[in-house]
């Protein structure tokens, strides 16, 4: 595959009408010196989700709180984030090279230990998806890391083609390839739908997780160096619109999770369309699992509790921790595979998803003063 085919590919995903996860309209597509893909663009609510929100007061949230809440943010939530899925991305790499080492292959007995570390970086980076905006998602880079849903089953047919042409092929030739062929979907791909590795799967998978671990410490390094200018903090405006930013991206996770990862794939509402996430693997509910302890980190950090209590919203704070409390025991109840569920445990996953998105969406973001920006991809 070549380097022109990757435009195509995206407009073909585009077209097609293709959710991926965090990314932003294609007139944000190009980054500009003092604006992020994840501006505020107020939204168009029903009247219901009006209703609702109208009789909520926004707090007087103070320039100095707000720029101490977005600060801790961005160092332990944002930051440590994208730090953990570089050293697990990392780790995969060491290990497949030291897995290879010997005559180029992999049995059956090491490619355990490789499937295994492969889910602990695709946990990772589903906890980094929290964070909708900044270095990741400038120009959709996001999909080199995770490209996601693959409606039309490109990432399986891709990777295959792509080994037998390049048996040999080294991180700096896969980095001018096609996303679909990259990232944690095509590392899943070779790990899974094969009982033990080639010489040329492995080196696929040498490449392919140095690939991404040189993308992803990129990512990182920008954050640790500009936190303040990507969340944007440290004037009124600016703590306004880094708050705008946070909480919209929160509650971009919980729809997606809910619709993208949930309910299209499992055709809990409609038609089935799309796969669940790490379906080949069989590890959806590791996955959502991963999504959900995210959001509670987000929702139930100490600072947005402490802002929410001195302002009387102490019942507010209590409903989103119970929400996202009985969310992770309700998957704890689940298979692995997320797929053989009953219809009924689905559902219920799905409609706790739901409560939490509008909980988010018509009390803690009214109440913080935030606008439903275009991020917002349900219809709750």
């Amino acid at each position: 595959m070549k380097k022109h085919q990757l435009a195509a590919m995206v407009l073909s995903a585009l077209s097609a009408g293709i959710l991926i996860s965090c990314s932003k309209p294609a007139d944000e597509a190009q980054p500009t010196a003092n604006k992020q893909a994840a501006d505020v663009k107020p939204a168009t609510e029903s009247s219901e989700t009006a209703a609702d929100t109208t009789a909520v007061k926004a707090i007087a949230l103070s320039d100095a709180s707000a720029e101490s809440y977005l600060k801790q943010v961005a160092d332990t939530q944002i930051i440590s984030a994208y730090k953990n899925v570089v050293e697990q991305s990392q780790a995969l790499n060491a290990l497949a090279t030291q897995s290879c080492q010997a005559d180029g292959s992999v049995a059956a007995d090491k490619l355990a230990a490789l499937r295994a570390q492969w889910l602990q970086l695709a946990k990772a980076w589903a906890q980094a998806e929290i964070i909708g905006f900044g270095p990741a998602m400038d120009s959709m880079s996001n999909l080199y890391i995770n490209y996601y849903p693959d409606e039309r089953g490109l990432v399986h047919q891709g990777v295959i083609d792509l080994i037998a042409a390049n048996p040999n092929l080294t991180p700096e030739q896969l980095a001018s390839e096609s996303a679909i062929v990259q990232g944690i979907p095509g590392l899943e791909e070779v790990l899974y739908a094969n009982d033990s590795l080639d010489k040329s799967q492995c080196q696929y998978v040498i490449s392919a997780s140095a690939a991404l671990a040189n993308r992803l410490d990129k990512v990182s390094q920008d954050w640790q160096a500009s936190p303040q200018s990507l969340l944007s903090y440290g004037s009124p405006d600016d703590n306004k619109e880094g708050l705008n930013r946070w909480v919209n991206s929160i509650l971009a996770l919980v729809e997606t999770t809910k619709s993208t990862s949930l309910d299209q794939p499992l055709g809990i509402t409609g038609n089935k369309k799309g796969h669940l996430p790490a379906d080949a693997a069989g590890q959806s509910r590791e996955i959502i699992t991963a999504k959900v302890a995210a959001l509670n980190k987000a929702l139930t950090d100490p600072a947005l509790v402490a802002i929410l209590s001195e302002n009387g919203q102490d019942t507010l704070a209590d409903k989103l921790s119970t929400l996202l409390s009985d969310t992770s025991t309700l998957l704890a109840q689940l298979p692995e595979d997320l797929a053989t569920a009953t219809p009924e445990q689905q559902k219920a996953l799905y409609d706790k998803l739901t409560e939490l998105a509008q909980v988010v969406k018509r009390q803690l973001m009214p109440t913080l003063g935030v606008q439903v920006g275009f991020n917002s991809t349900d219809g709750d």
